[in-house]
């Protein structure tokens, strides 16, 4: 059993990340971050849970580059393929639910 109480947790660096759990091969991981990630595509889904904070999601759809506005409460979900990347708007807190070993 754990409590994890996500509105306190850092990282030494952005991106730094908390293994919660790993059930059958999916990974659930808090992340810390205050900079941007990568452009990167998962080889499998993922639920990105914004915890904390803003994130300004970019992705990309046949070609064309969106962005969406995350706030605190807010779920993304990249379908396998989605090339995307995400620009925290100072501190937030994520939580990531992914294939184990995922980019």
């Amino acid at each position: 059993m754990k409590i994890i109480r996500s509105k306190t947790f850092t990282a030494e660096r952005a991106w730094g990340a908390l293994d919660i759990a790993n059930m059958n091969g999916i990974t659930t991981r808090l992340h810390w971050t205050d900079q941007p990630y990568k452009w990167h595509i998962n080889d499998g889904e993922e639920v990105f849970a914004v915890l904390d904070g803003r994130v300004e999601m970019r992705y990309r759809e046949e070609g064309a580059e969106h962005s969406t506005m995350l706030e605190t409460g807010d779920v993304f979900y990249a379908s396998i393929g989605t090339e995307h990347v995400a620009h925290p708007l100072g501190e937030a807190r994520i939580l990531v639910i992914e294939k184990a070993g995922s980019v």
